[in-house]
């Protein structure tokens, strides 16, 4: 089975996050690595991946999502939801 992606602006993102469903993310490709934005049935997971290797950080809201992402988001950055 595959997904269907589609891309976003940075003026939806937030919006976006808000209404997340447990089977969906985004992704956010920067130039030098990879964002994985997911949610559960109560917090938000980021993964940052950089040269094949994964950080991890959870955050209660979309707000704190938001607040952690804008220094890992530049205007190269490209953001999809899947």
């Amino acid at each position: 089975m595959m997904f269907q992606e589609r891309a976003i602006t940075r003026e939806n993102f937030e919006k976006v996050l808000r209404v997340l469903d447990s089977d969906e993310g985004v992704r956010i490709d920067n130039e030098s690595r990879y964002i994985f934005v997911n949610r559960t049935s109560n917090r938000y997971c980021i993964d940052i991946s950089i040269d094949n290797k994964d950080e991890f950080i959870y955050k209660n809201s979309a707000d704190e999502v938001m607040d952690f992402l804008k220094d890992h988001l530049n205007e190269l950055s490209k953001i999809f939801a899947y």
